[in-house]
């Protein structure tokens, strides 16, 4: 049997946090900064925890997920 092959996009997008939940970069963070609010941008920084739903359908394109 073949070895599994990882999604390349997720493997650099996705980590999985010890507790097997999916930790991505906050979105909305790229451009037109000048629009949004100093809230919104502090609230934007570091990276942010997926809902389970978005997460079970991350979690089958990385390897042990």
């Amino acid at each position: 049997m073949p070895k599994m092959k990882t999604k390349s996009g997720a493997k650099k997008r996705f980590k999985l946090t010890a507790s097997g939940k999916v930790r991505a970069g906050q979105a909305g963070k790229r451009h037109g900064m000048i629009k949004r609010t100093n809230k919104q941008i502090r609230n934007q920084r570091g990276t942010g925890i997926l809902s389970e739903p978005d997460a079970r359908i991350v979690r089958k394109f990385l390897p042990n997920g």
